[in-house]
């Protein structure tokens, strides 16, 4: 028994030739159904999905064979038609082509001739019907292998956060005068950038690393000057200003931290080049590090300290608009006077309401 080798649809309203076709290809091996028509022949094919091939007479009543092709491209681009026309009606053939049949042949014909290109036809269609399952495959594929690359990102980017929160717990722990702060001058400084416009979401991440390990190089600083409570020789002062270039050193060789390492060297930097370690002035200041020092400022003199006790949200608004320009980006300054100092005293309320709490889990 001969492997069925595809499916043929023949239209045409001759029946000697549509049997005749019919008749010669299914004994090629081919499966052929028959239409009278380009009605029948759209009823057939909505019918059989399967079809490989039409041949359709372009000549035909009530509608062309030129019609039949448009309509049957509409619903399957990938089937192949070929087109049967008389020896005077090659130019509705060329036309026909134009439009996406395959090829045609003209009346009178060789069966042979017909045979040939309908293989070709078919295997033409096989052909981009592997192709497009191997692309269906490669995309499958595709969106499998980026899945599993965004989940081990994500479970790379959670190792990072554990690494972070765990410096950041370490610092606070050992500087008890400053517990918290780092972890709401994050949430002043993410605040200020979205009121400043920032949508980046990279730059938003090296602000918010940058901010919370602003002081990481306190590490380096020995306890005796960390710990000090009376005022610092100049000496001790000049080793508390080296803490910004020990935390860039720590920080610039991670890859993920490189950025934001640039704002840990930089958050003393102040707008009139007065600050250290660098003594950079106006915008060759990271813009990171000019919000932070908003940001760091409010937070500062709003926490009580053992030499005196915290200061009202009015003072820090004062502070920032005496030193706007000088010490402070006059933008960001404006950026935080856009909003009323209610907003900022709440946002200070939540995160002391969540270091109390022991809710590690805000970090990041």
């Amino acid at each position: 028994m001969m492997i069925e080798r595809g499916k043929i649809l023949i239209a045409d309203d001759e029946a000697d030739i549509r049997e005749l076709l019919g008749d010669f290809l299914e004994g090629e091996g081919y499966e052929c159904l028959l239409a009278s028509d380009a009605f029948e022949a759209m009823d057939i094919f909505k019918a059989h999905p399967d079809i490989d091939l039409v041949m359709s007479d372009i000549r035909m009543p009530g509608k062309t064979g030129l019609d039949l092709l448009g309509e049957i491209k509409d619903l399957d681009n990938d089937v192949m038609v070929i087109m049967i026309s008389a020896v005077k009606d090659i130019e509705s053939a060329i036309t026909a082509m134009s439009k996406g049949a395959y090829d045609y042949v003209a009346k009178p014909f060789k069966l042979t001739e017909v045979g040939l290109i309908a293989k070709k036809a078919i295997e033409k269609r096989k052909l981009v019907l592997e192709n497009k399952e191997y692309q269906k495959r490669l995309e499958k594929m595709v969106a499998e292998r980026t899945m599993e690359l965004k989940n081990a990102l994500y479970k790379l980017d959670q190792t990072y956060i554990f690494t972070l929160r765990a410096l950041v717990i370490a610092l606070d722990t050992r500087d008890e005068e400053t517990q918290g702060h780092s972890l709401r001058v994050v949430r002043f400084t993410l605040k200020l950038a979205e009121i400043l416009g920032i949508r980046d979401e990279k730059l938003l991440k090296v602000i918010e690393y940058g901010s919370l390990l602003h002081d990481i190089g306190k590490i380096g600083i020995p306890d005796a000057i960390l710990k000090k409570p009376g005022k610092l020789t100049a000496l001790e002062w000049d080793v508390m200003k080296t803490h910004p270039s020990v935390g860039y050193k720590i920080l610039h060789q991670i890859e993920f931290l490189e950025e934001a390492s640039q704002i840990v060297l930089s958050h003393h930097e102040k707008m009139d080049g007065s600050g250290y370690p660098l003594g950079l002035t106006g915008d060759s200041i990271p813009l990171g590090s000019r919000i932070f020092a908003v940001a760091d400022t409010v937070d500062a003199m709003t926490c009580e300290r053992p030499y005196r006790g915290a200061l009202t949200f009015e003072d820090a608004s004062n502070e920032l608009l005496r030193y706007s320009g000088i010490q402070f980006d006059k933008q960001v300054v404006e950026a935080f006077h856009s909003v009323p100092l209610e907003f900022w005293k709440q946002e200070r309320k939540i995160m002391d309401q969540k270091f109390f709490d022991n809710d590690t889990d805000y970090i990041l």
